[in-house]
């Protein structure tokens, strides 16, 4: 899938939000059933994160920049702390362990990650080529946290595709491209209105823009 140029409309989608817009998200989250917390910055995001997963906790991370920026990534693959799954499968031999590595990072105890685009109402909103983070998300982790930077924080559900689409995909797509040629796409979005379980999902928003 050729990736369409960047718009001069999608250059707002890197700006942080308002304190107050801030501060509106995190009731609307509330409201469905998911909690949230406001934080100033990437260090008081890795420092919640990590005060919530237990020493040894199963622990499973989508590819996210924006684990990559609070730190949480690093200290994950550094291992010893925590049972990091992504540092189990990748030693796994995928040709003859596909099921086993399927089965692993399906239903973690603990799973990490960000989202796309989050509406001022609070529906979470998140895209990917493969999906493997999505049902996690979904229902298979067993606690999800997600930290998001408030330039992700978008008026409704047209402009959260918009963003995907746009700001988020062209960027991907070239972090892509060099490893695998035909680059990244759109394969399955996932649209989190609700949860039904009380206190199973979190996010942490984030004042600065961290991640994409």
């Amino acid at each position: 899938m050729e990736v369409e140029s960047v718009s001069s409309e999608a250059g707002h989608f890197g700006e942080p939000a308002s304190p107050e817009a801030l501060e509106r998200v995190a009731v609307r989250l509330r409201e469905r059933n998911i909690e949230a917390m406001i934080v100033s910055d990437a260090p008081q995001a890795r420092d919640e994160v990590l005060r919530r997963l237990p020493a040894g906790a199963e622990v499973h991370a989508g590819k996210s920049k924006t684990l990559q920026d609070i730190g949480v990534t690093l200290v994950l693959a550094e291992g010893g702390t925590y049972t990091y799954l992504r540092n189990m499968y990748l030693k796994m031999d995928r040709s003859t362990q596909m099921r086993e590595i399927r089965k692993l990072i399906s239903a973690p105890d603990f799973m990490l990650g960000s989202v796309n685009a989050l509406t001022q109402d609070g529906i979470l909103v998140m895209a990917s080529a493969t999906a493997i983070q999505l049902g996690p998300y979904a229902a298979g982790g067993g606690k999800v946290i997600l930290v998001v930077g408030s330039q992700k924080i978008v008026p409704n559900l047209d402009a959260a595709l918009t963003r995907i689409r746009e700001y988020v995909l062209p960027w991907e797509d070239a972090q892509v491209r060099p490893v695998v040629p035909t680059g990244s796409f759109v394969g399955k979005i996932l649209m989190i209105e609700r949860e039904w379980i009380a206190g199973r999902i979190e996010v942490i928003l984030v004042r600065q823009a961290v991640g994409m």
